[in-house]
């Protein structure tokens, strides 16, 4: 995943709720944010993200549904 020479680098970047972001390379990743993979063209590390994620739902969001879907069928049976 390499750009072009002479053209902006980005990182794709991920937080605890598995929510995913596009950083410039060149700044520090703020905190709460972890860097995913190598720096690559702005559309690259876009693929990127649009293949991963497929859930826009915030992880504490998807295991309190998940809970809650479970808490029902224990119910139901």
């Amino acid at each position: 995943m390499i750009a072009e020479q002479g053209s902006e680098m980005f990182v794709v970047v991920v937080n605890h709720e598995e929510q995913y972001s596009l950083w410039p390379e060149y700044k520090e990743v703020p905190a709460g944010w972890t860097r995913v993979g190598d720096a690559a063209s702005k559309e690259s590390c876009l693929d990127h993200i649009n293949t991963v994620w497929t859930d826009m739902r915030p992880l504490s969001l998807r295991l309190a549904m998940e809970a809650q879907s479970r808490s029902a069928d224990a119910v139901a049976d």
